[in-house]
């Protein structure tokens, strides 16, 4: 199967990086967004998120014709959906992004087409993006109607990439690649082949959703153990960066750091998607993800009892992204730490983020000041490391020492 041209929809954290790469390597590249800033944005060469180096690989992509960005599909050869999957309060999965991206692409589907879903998804919905897509054109065959004699061939291969180093990992790590047919999965792996240097592992679609899931559940599921040692360390009066240093010592004993909380769009979600699936068997997934969204409730706790210890309290924030050196915001532990005690109104309040350039209204509409590190340093008598970025890892330790100091990340250890 040869492909010429590849449509990418939902140009965010997953999406832009991939349709750069599948550009770079010299094939057409179409990519759909709805947000028109961020087609704009791309279309003169930029990039609207942070990522390492995506810059100059977009830019490039552009002004050599290979890629551009548009609000509406286009034909193409296949189609890349990389749209958000989030939860909704219930903690049942939100479906609709997908199902709105099949019905998007449904009516510029030709027969001889691949699509892929690239998104996180719990079992079954690549399934569902079959049945959609055959229910808006059935004009056209389907692998769950005819197996390898299908029109639209359909694959999910989950992305598995870390925030940071995402151009690095889109090309050197393994890819799961689950085809509702054999001929979608071979489709499949040709394509991915174009990129990749590691391996193309062939499975079904339902294994490669769980094994995208589980990969993120057994990270959180460590990440639990430290955060709820640090809350026992708390209680006992102990250093949990010291305890965890000395049991890992043990050779076989590998305790992850503890943090204010798990955010991003991966590890705080992808465990409920296998809870939703397995209620009553998924029992210590849930307890991994109750515990980790227990933890800022925690924090805001100590930095409420810290502020208490002054007249005129000027708390400073150190970080808000989900995790160190990126921008993004979702899910974040401390986002979520820092609304939570302005509703609580526990004097002035400094917020520190690097990699973005304003706050988000959720915290620039209560008159919460957005401030450098050294201002905000001399300003505060208590400091709350919520992020463990570079540059708070480089400031230097004296301006700290007057200060009441909650660490959530081990930064000064």
């Amino acid at each position: 199967m040869k492909f010429e041209t590849v449509s990418v929809i939902g140009l965010g954290y997953i999406g832009l990086p991939t349709a750069a790469i599948l550009a770079s390597r010299g094939l057409k590249v179409i990519g759909v967004d709805v947000d028109e800033h961020a087609v704009n944005t791309i279309n003169r060469g930029g990039i609207h998120i942070v990522e390492p180096d995506l810059d100059i690989i977009v830019r490039a992509a552009v002004t050599t014709g290979n890629f551009r960005a548009v609000t509406s599909p286009e034909p193409a050869d296949a189609f890349m959906v990389a749209v958000p999957t989030p939860f909704k309060e219930n903690k049942e999965p939100d479906l609709s992004y997908i199902k709105a991206a099949a019905e998007t692409i449904a009516p510029v589907l030709s027969a001889g087409n691949l699509v892929i879903l690239e998104s996180t998804s719990p079992v079954g919905a690549t399934e569902k993006l079959a049945d959609w897509l055959a229910l808006f054109r059935p004009d056209l065959s389907f692998p769950q109607q005819v197996g390898d004699k299908a029109d639209i061939l359909i694959a999910h291969c989950p992305e598995r990439v870390l925030p940071g180093y995402v151009l690095q990992e889109l090309v050197s790590n393994d890819r799961v690649i689950g085809g509702l047919s054999p001929a979608s999965s071979a489709a499949a792996v040709e394509l991915y082949e174009t990129f990749v240097k590691g391996d193309c592992l062939i499975t079904n679609s339902r294994t490669a959703e769980l094994a995208k899931l589980t990969e993120n559940s057994f990270r959180d599921v460590n990440i639990a153990f430290a955060n709820e040692l640090s809350m026992i360390s708390d209680k006992l009066k102990i250093n949990v960066w010291e305890l965890i240093r000395l049991a890992n010592r043990h050779p076989r004993v590998n305790i992850l750091n503890p943090g204010p909380g798990v955010g991003g769009h991966c590890i705080a979600v992808d465990p409920w998607f296998i809870v939703s699936s397995a209620p009553e068997e998924a029992r210590l997934i849930r307890q991994a993800r109750e515990t980790n969204d227990s933890k800022p409730q925690h924090v805001i706790d100590q930095v409420v009892q810290a502020a208490d210890q002054f007249k005129k309290p000027v708390v400073a924030f150190l970080g808000l992204a989900f995790k160190a050196d990126i921008d993004d915001l979702r899910e974040s532990p401390a986002m979520q730490i820092v609304e939570q005690l302005v509703k609580a109104d526990i004097g002035q309040m400094i917020v520190v983020e690097p990699n973005i350039e304003a706050l988000p209204s959720s915290l620039a509409d209560n008159n919460v000041e957005f401030s450098t590190l050294e201002s905000a340093l001399e300003k505060a008598n208590v400091v709350v490391v919520l992020v463990d970025h570079q540059e708070f890892k480089r400031a230097d330790r004296i301006h700290f020492s007057a200060k009441v100091v909650i660490d959530t990340r081990g930064v000064l250890q």
